[in-house]
């Protein structure tokens, strides 16, 4: 049986069923051109679904259906990030942009597409290039009081 998902692209593309442009590669971690990129040197690093069969997850996403891999961040055990981030500091050097996003998407309303975590690591040249937030350079943010913020760290810190 194949420890890879057939319908996931991103599985796909890690077994070399589907063609991709492969920038760097390790025993765990694999990152490929955007084809749909945002900026010269867009790359997605994703972790190999093969590492990610572990009889472990079965059980943890019993709730939602058998999966071989994990879909978000939260979903995937700790150890399988081991090499993400050396992974994505080689690619950001390889771009050759001094400035560049790293940007990770869980869901459908946080714009994840491809039901595999992954990493986009975006170039940022000019200010038109790359990922661009806003017209004015800012974060769509709200004010926030310090009683906001308390409460907020308190639900998270129960989380943890």
């Amino acid at each position: 049986m194949s420890n890879f998902d057939d319908k996931c692209l991103f599985c796909g593309i890690a077994t070399g069923a589907i063609p991709s442009f492969k920038v760097y590669e390790t025993e765990h971690s694999l990152a490929f051109l955007d084809i749909s990129p945002v900026s010269e040197g867009h790359t997605q690093v994703i972790p190999k679904c093969e590492s990610m069969f572990v009889p472990s997850l079965e059980e943890e996403t019993s709730n939602i259906g058998y999966v071989d891999h994990a879909k978000t961040l939260q979903d995937m055990p700790d150890e399988y990030l081991r090499d993400i981030g050396p992974v994505i500091k080689k690619v950001a050097k390889a771009t050759g942009a001094e400035q560049y996003n790293i940007l990770q998407n869980n869901g459908k309303l946080a714009f994840q597409h491809v039901d595999h975590v992954h990493f986009h690591v975006i170039p940022k040249n000019t200010a038109t290039d790359g990922l661009v937030l806003t017209i004015d350079d800012n974060w769509p943010a709200r004010q926030a009081t310090k009683e906001d913020l308390a409460q907020t760290q308190e639900k998270m810190k129960g989380r943890l």
